[in-house]
């Protein structure tokens, strides 16, 4: 039997994100959801290494890997609209679920188990999860900060609005706060500043 899950995904890549805004380089799903990845693997090494953690760093990377999939079902919709209200915020949730759901029906059922707590958030993993949440979101700031680097001013709300919200993570994740002081200005940097 034939199935789809793989060839399904690869299609990420044709999902390109922030469509309301003027972007002087567009980015695709593939390419945010291997930041995610990186970042999030990042931030649960700095929780093993300096705070004692037993984080799953390549479990929360692959969570990364797929934590938007979805999208290649619904496409990607607009923060505004997505979080407008708590009813739009809950029937979203709901569609991404169900398309999750069809996206782990494309596997055949004994490989298909091995992806349930990649697509669905687990107990097991749970601060894990938290973790590509944030990297989520500090992919997204570092974005506004490319544009912004290039004098795209498009991105300057956005960037205002992520800055918040990254912030407040911090004050909750201190792997998060770590990653923003150490690295995060590093991607304000031209190629011959970081040589």
């Amino acid at each position: 039997m034939e199935y789809n899950f793989f060839a399904t995904v690869a299609r990420m890549k044709y999902i390109n994100r922030w469509a309301l805004m003027r972007n002087t380089r567009e980015e695709n799903l593939s390419e945010h959801s291997l930041d995610v990845s990186m970042i999030a693997h990042a931030l649960c090494v700095i929780g093993n290494a300096r705070y004692g953690k037993n984080l799953d760093a390549n479990h929360a990377a692959i969570i990364g890997l797929y934590h938007d999939a979805s999208e290649i079902i619904t496409g990607d919709m607009p923060t505004p609209i997505k979080y407008y209200n708590q009813d739009i915020k809950e029937a979203y949730k709901t569609i991404e679920e169900r398309a999750n759901r069809k996206l782990l029906s494309q596997l055949p059922d004994d490989i298909s188990r091995a992806y349930e707590d990649v697509f669905f958030k687990s107990d097991n993993y749970e601060y894990e999860w938290r973790l590509v949440k944030a990297a989520d979101k500090l992919s997204a700031l570092i974005k506004c900060i490319e544009e912004e680097k290039t004098g795209n001013k498009e991105f300057t709300k956005a960037k205002e609005a992520t800055c918040k919200t990254v912030e407040k993570l911090a004050n909750e994740l201190p792997e998060v706060n770590d990653f923003m002081i150490e690295f995060l200005p590093a991607y304000a940097k031209t190629l011959d500043e970081l040589n």
